[in-house]
C-alpha cells in the first residue's frame, strides 16, 4: 500500500480450490468476480487507486491436486466497506476452471493492535523509569546515610599510629598528640589526621613529611611545647596550631576544632608573609654568601612574598619574572609562557609538574617539598625551601 495510506483493517480470508492454481489465478478471480457487483466506486481497482485498498497478498500451497491458502486485504476504509469487500470476495466460487470456496477468517483492527503495542511499551517505560527512579532514590539515601557515619580509627605506619583514613589520600595531614585527639577530629568530620603517640617523633611521621604537607595541632600545655620543639628538629611542619593555654586538644568540642582550623586559614596572607619574612631574617642575618648561586639569592628574595600564597613564579635565565599566577593554573599557564627557565612556587614538586615544566624548557624547580618522583631529566635540578634553610 502507498506510504500515504493508513491501514485500519486487515481482512483475512481462507480459500480452497479443487485443483492446482497459482497466485495470479486467485488474484484474477477476486478482481474479476467482484467487479461491478456494487458499482464502479466499489471495484477493488478503483479502491486501490484511491489508496483505500492496499496490495492484496496471497499465500497458498498445492498438495494432492488441491490448493489451499489465505487472502490478506489491507484497507483504510470504514468497517462497513471492509465488511462489504470481505463478503464480495467470499462470493468467489471459481479460480480458473476449478471450483473454489472462500471464507472470512477475521477482520483485524490494526489500530487496536497498534494501541495495544503502544500501551505495552508505555507500561515498560514506566517500569524502567520507576526502577531507575527508585534506584537513584536509594543511592541518594545511601549517600546521605553514609555522610552521617563516623569514620573509624585506623593504624598507620610500622608503629601502628592511630589515624583517620584520609591520611593516605589527602595532600595535607594534621598531626595530633594522641588517639583521643584523632577520635575528636573524626567526630568533626576531619579524616586526614594521625597521632604522634608521644614526644618522640616516629619514623613514619618523618617519612610522611617528605611526601605531604603537615600541620601540627598540639595541646596548650608544657607537653605541647616539648612536642613542638621535637617536631622542629626532625620533620618539616608547615605550621603549628595550639589549643588555648592550659587546655588539651581532646578537651575541645568538634565545633571548637573546626573553628580553630578555620581561624588559622583565615589569617590574612599579609600576616603570613610578614611571619615568613621574620623567619627568613632570623636565618639570614649575615646575608647571602658569595658562593650562593644567583637563583638561590633570587629565591630568598621571593620567599617572603611567595610563602603561604599558593602562587608560582616563572623566571627566565636572567632571573627576570616572566609570569606569576596561582598554582592551580600552573600547568596550563606554563604552556603559554615564553622563556621560562626557573620555577619557584608555593607547592609540592610532583612528577606531572616536572614533566610539564621540562616540556617548556624549565631547568630548575624549587618548591616546599617533593612528592614521588619516578624520573627527572639529568639537566633539571630540583630543590626545596628547606634545602635553602628558608624553613
Amino acid at each position: 500500500m502507498p506510504d500515504s495510506g493508513i491501514v485500519k483493517y486487515l481482512v483475512r480470508l481462507r480459500f480452497e480450490v479443487d485443483g492446482v492454481v497459482e497466485r495470479a489465478d486467485v488474484i484474477g478471480a477476486i478482481f474479476g468476480q467482484t467487479e461491478g457487483l456494487f458499482g464502479p466506486e466499489m471495484n477493488l481497482n478503483e479502491l486501490q487507486k484511491t489508496w483505500k485498498v492496499g496490495r492484496i497478498e496471497i499465500n497458498l500451497e498445492s498438495k494432492n491436486d488441491r490448493t489451499k491458502g489465505e487472502v490478506i486485504i489491507p484497507m483504510s476504509t470504514d468497517i462497513g466497506t471492509a465488511a462489504l469487500i470481505a463478503a464480495a470476495v467470499e462470493s468467489v466460487d471459481k479460480v480458473g476452471p476449478c471450483s473454489a470456496r472462500v471464507m472470512l477468517s477475521s477482520i483485524e483492527d490494526v489500530r487496536a493492535n497498534k494501541r495495544k503495542q503502544i500501551v505495552d511499551r508505555a507500561k515498560l517505560i514506566v517500569r524502567e523509569w520507576s526502577s531507575k527512579s527508585s534506584s537513584e532514590g536509594e543511592n541518594v539515601l545511601k549517600d546521605v546515610t553514609d555522610s552521617t557515619k563516623r569514620a573509624k580509627v585506623i593504624n598507620y605506619g610500622m608503629e601502628n599510629l592511630p589515624a583517620g583514613p584520609g591520611v593516605y589520600s589527602s595532600e595535607l595531614v594534621y598531626l595530633v598528640e594522641g588517639r583521643a585527639d584523632v577520635v575528636l577530629f573524626l567526630r568533626a568530620g576531619i579524616e586526614n589526621v594521625v597521632a604522634l603517640e608521644g614526644t618522640s617523633v616516629p619514623d613514619s611521621i618523618i617519612e610522611l613529611g617528605k611526601k605531604k604537607r603537615l600541620i601540627a595541632v598540639l595541646d596548650g600545655d608544657r607537653g605541647g611545647d616539648l612536642i613542638e620543639k621535637e617536631l622542629a628538629q626532625v620533620v618539616r611542619v608547615e605550621k603549628v596550631i595550639r589549643a588555648p593555654t592550659g587546655k588539651e586538644v581532646e578537651d575541645l568540642t568538634p565545633i571548637d576544632v573546626i573553628n580553630m582550623l578555620k581561624a588559622d586559614r583565615a589569617e590574612p596572607s599579609a600576616q603570613r608573609r610578614e611571619r615568613a619574612a621574620d623567619r627568613q631574617q632570623e636565618r639570614t642575618q649575615e646575608g647571602p654568601q658569595e658562593e650562593d648561586e644567583p637563583v638561590v639569592v633570587k629565591t630568598r628574595e621571593l620567599y617572603p612574598s611567595l610563602n603561604g600564597t599558593l602562587e608560582a613564579v616563572l623566571l627566565d635565565q636572567g632571573l627576570q619574572e616572566v609570569g606569576r599566577f596561582p598554582i592551580s593554573e600552573l600547568v596550563q599557564r606554563m604552556e603559554g609562557a615564553s622563556g621560562a627557565y626557573f620555577l619557584i612556587f608555593d607547592g609540592i614538586v610532583t612528577q606531572r609538574l616536572v614533566e610539564s615544566a621540562t616540556k617548556v624548557g624549565v631547568k630548575g624547580i624549587i618548591g616546599h617539598r617533593t612528592g614521588e618522583l619516578s624520573e627527572v631529566p639529568d639537566d633539571v635540578r630540583i630543590g626545596t625551601f628547606r634545602d635553602l634553610e628558608l624553613e
